[in-house]
């Protein structure tokens, strides 16, 4: 079965900043253009740090 098209959300993947973790979500593109960076949990690190949205 195929997956409806959702317009402006695009999946994107947020790599840590200090291991090869990373973390699958969407966005509006629309709404928020630029590239995403969010401070998040790393089970690898085990602790919070920088994730950037990467291409």
């Amino acid at each position: 079965m195929a997956k409806k098209k959702k317009g402006n959300r695009v999946l994107i993947r947020l790599k840590s900043t200090e291991s090869g973790h990373f973390y699958l979500t969407e966005k509006n593109r629309k709404n928020d253009p630029a590239r995403l960076e969010l401070r998040k949990y790393d089970p690898f690190v085990r602790r919070h740090v920088l994730y950037r949205e990467e291409k």
